[in-house]
C-alpha cells in the first residue's frame, strides 16, 4: 500500500507562491502644518491602521503619517517601504482649497523657496532633483474618478500639486527617488477639509466617514486594476 503523500515541499512552494502574489499597497497621509492645525489624511490613516480596507486578493497594506518636513519626510517615507516593496504607493494630503477629492495628474521638480514646513524651516533648493522635469501619476485616475462619482462623491481634477511638501513627497514616489520605493503604480490625492467625527458637517467640507469609504473604494480601484495587468 502506498504511504502517505509527502506534501511539505509543495506546500512551502504554494506559500511562498501566495507570498509572492500579494499585491503590497503603500499608502500615506502628513501630519499637520502651518495653516492647518488638523489634517484629514492624518485621521485617515489612523483609522486605516486600526481598521484596514477589505480587498477581494491578497493584499499586504502598510499605512503611515510622514511628517510636514522638508528634511524628514523623505527618509521617513524609505523607513515605511524599506523591505516592502511597495508595487503601489498612494499618497494623501490636505489641500484646503479642494473639495472632496482632487486628483493630481502631475508632479513638478520645484517647491516654495519660502514655504516653511511644520518646524518652521525652509527648503535647502528651489528644485527636487537637479534637471528634472514633471512626472505624471500612475494611478488609474480615470477609473478612479469614475468610481467615486458613481458613488456621489465630488471630485476635481488638478495638473499641478503645489509646491509644498504634497508635491515634494509625489515627486520623490513618483520618480523612483526614494529607496525602497519604485512602484508601479504612484500618485497623489489631495482632499479638502473634513468634519471629523463629533463634528457637524458643512457645505464646505467632506464627511469623515466619506472620505474613507472614498480612500477605500480608490485604493481598492488601484489594487484591482493592477492585479489585471500583472
Amino acid at each position: 500500500m502506498a504511504g502517505p503523500a509527502r506534501t511539505g515541499a509543495s506546500t512551502r512552494k504554494g506559500v511562498a507562491r501566495a507570498v509572492a502574489d500579494k499585491t503590497r499597497l503603500l499608502v500615506t497621509g502628513f501630519t499637520p502644518f502651518p495653516g492647518a492645525p488638523v489634517n484629514p489624511s492624518e485621521h485617515l490613516m489612523h483609522r486605516f491602521q486600526a481598521r484596514p480596507p477589505i480587498f477581494r486578493g491578497p493584499v499586504e497594506c502598510r499605512f503611515a503619517v510622514l511628517p510636514v518636513s522638508w528634511t524628514e519626510a523623505v527618509p521617513a517615507l524609505e523607513t515605511v517601504a524599506a523591505g516592502f516593496d511597495p508595487q503601489i504607493a498612494v499618497h494623501f494630503g490636505l489641500d484646503a482649497a479642494a473639495k472632496g477629492f482632487r486628483l493630481e495628474r502631475s508632479a513638478h521638480n520645484s517647491v516654495g523657496a519660502d514655504r516653511l514646513d511644520a518646524g518652521q524651516m525652509r527648503p535647502s533648493a528651489s528644485a527636487i532633483i537637479p534637471n528634472g522635469g514633471s512626472i505624471s501619476s500612475t494611478l488609474p485616475l480615470e477609473d478612479i474618478a469614475a468610481v467615486l462619482e458613481e458613488e456621489g462623491l465630488p471630485v476635481e481634477w488638478s495638473g499641478d500639486a503645489g509646491d509644498y511638501l504634497c508635491n515634494y513627497v509625489f515627486y520623490h514616489s513618483a520618480a523612483g527617488a526614494c529607496r525602497g520605493l519604485n512602484a508601479a503604480m504612484s500618485g497623489f490625492v489631495h482632499v479638502g477639509p473634513v468634519a471629523l467625527a463629533g463634528e457637524k458637517a458643512d457645505a464646505g467640507k467632506l464627511a469623515f466617514e466619506d472620505l474613507v469609504r472614498g480612500a477605500e473604494l480608490l485604493l481598492r480601484r488601484c489594487v484591482n486594476l493592477f492585479g489585471h495587468r500583472r
